[in-house]
C-alpha cells in the first residue's frame, strides 16, 4: 500500500496491509500489479517503477488533474516501461467485478473502514473527503433502512 502520509500508512497497516510506504518508497520487492486511485500523475510513472517484468498499472480514477502532468514528459522507457509492463484504464466496476473482488478479498486478512452517512449530509461527507478529515470507506444511505 502506497500513501502520501504517515496517517495513511499506519491506518493501512492497521487493516491489515503487508507493508506500506510513501510512493518514493521501494516495496520490499517488485509488484505484479498496482491500481492507481490518485488524481495525480506522478503516483503513475512511480508505479510503473515499482512494476515487476510484466507487471500491470491499473488506473482507476475518475480524472487525473493537470497539477503535476508535466511529470508525464520525465517517463523513462527503460525504468518503467520496458519488459512487458502495461497500463489499463478502468472506467466502470461492474456487478461481476466486484463479486470477483470480494471472493478474493475473503481468502486475505484484510479489513475495511466504512463511515455511513445519510443522503442529507452528502455535503459534509464531501468536505471531510476533501479536507482529509476522514479515513476509509464513505457511503452515503438512500434511505433509512
Amino acid at each position: 500500500m502506497f500513501a502520501r502520509g504517515a496517517s495513511g500508512r499506519e491506518f493501512a497497516l492497521s487493516l491489515g496491509a503487508n507493508w506500506a510506504g510513501a510512493i518514493e518508497d521501494e516495496p520490499p520487492h517488485p509488484l505484479d500489479a498496482i491500481i492507481d486511485t490518485t488524481p495525480a500523475w506522478l503516483p503513475v510513472l512511480a508505479s510503473l517503477r515499482h512494476l515487476e517484468r510484466g507487471g500491470k498499472l491499473v488506473i482507476n480514477a475518475i480524472r487525473k488533474e493537470d497539477g503535476d502532468r508535466a511529470e508525464l514528459l520525465g517517463l523513462d522507457y527503460a525504468a518503467q516501461l520496458w519488459l512487458e509492463k502495461s497500463i489499463q484504464s478502468v472506467a466502470n466496476v461492474t456487478r461481476a467485478d466486484v463479486r470477483e473482488f470480494l471472493e478474493v478479498a475473503s481468502r486475505i486478512p484484510l479489513h475495511a473502514e466504512v463511515r455511513e452517512y445519510p443522503l442529507d449530509e452528502a455535503n459534509r461527507a464531501l468536505r471531510e473527503i476533501r479536507h482529509h478529515e476522514i479515513r476509509g470507506s464513505k457511503v452515503l444511505r438512500v434511505s433509512g433502512g
